[in-house]
């Protein structure tokens, strides 16, 4: 018999204390999420781009030229929601696909040089703001938080797995 995700979570916490604590985890962890869709956001208008568009950008900035499939991959889409995404950046000349010379089936996204100019522009991503508040972590601490991290989006995958098996990883319903 199936749990719900609510029970999943009930029977692991035993205490009204842990609960609390569970509590104040959660709001914590939505407070970061919707602060960074707010700065991703407010950066992307200070550009004229999306947040998505905003992410393309500082992505191709630090890791160079990608495939549209690698460039799905890293930011959690699908090729077709990325697609419409690159299409709409390079008809507004932020981006461009450039075939490969080894291998003429394979095209990466390349920044323009209007591209590389929004990205210098926007001086931080807002990951890198994640990333400079866990510099401030000792070494035992990012230890810590990399294993919590790690234990919790397992239970989190395996909970989404056994009570929505329909479910994909981008939330798309796979065919039965």
């Amino acid at each position: 018999m199936k749990r719900s995700p609510q029970a999943a979570t009930a029977s692991t916490a035993s205490t009204p204390d842990s609960r609390h604590e569970i509590d104040e985890l959660l709001k914590m962890l939505i407070y970061l999420y919707t602060e960074n869709r707010r700065v991703t956001k407010a950066l992307a208008a200070r550009a004229s781009l999306t947040g998505p568009q905003l992410t393309v950008v500082k992505m191709l900035e630090h890791m160079g030229d990608l495939s549209l499939s690698e460039l799905s991959d890293a930011i959690r889409a699908q090729n077709s929601t990325v697609t419409g995404i690159i299409d709409r950046m390079e008809r507004e000349g932020i981006v461009e696909r450039v075939r490969s010379t080894d291998d003429r089936r394979v095209v990466r996204i390349h920044l323009t040089e209007k591209g590389s100019k929004l990205a210098r522009e926007i001086p931080i991503e807002p990951i890198g703001i994640f990333h400079s508040a866990m510099e401030t972590l000792n070494p035992q601490e990012i230890r810590d938080a990399v294993r919590f991290a790690a234990k919790v989006t397992a239970r989190f995958r395996a909970i989404i797995k056994r009570d929505f098996p329909n479910l994909g990883e981008e939330g798309k319903e796979e065919e039965p």
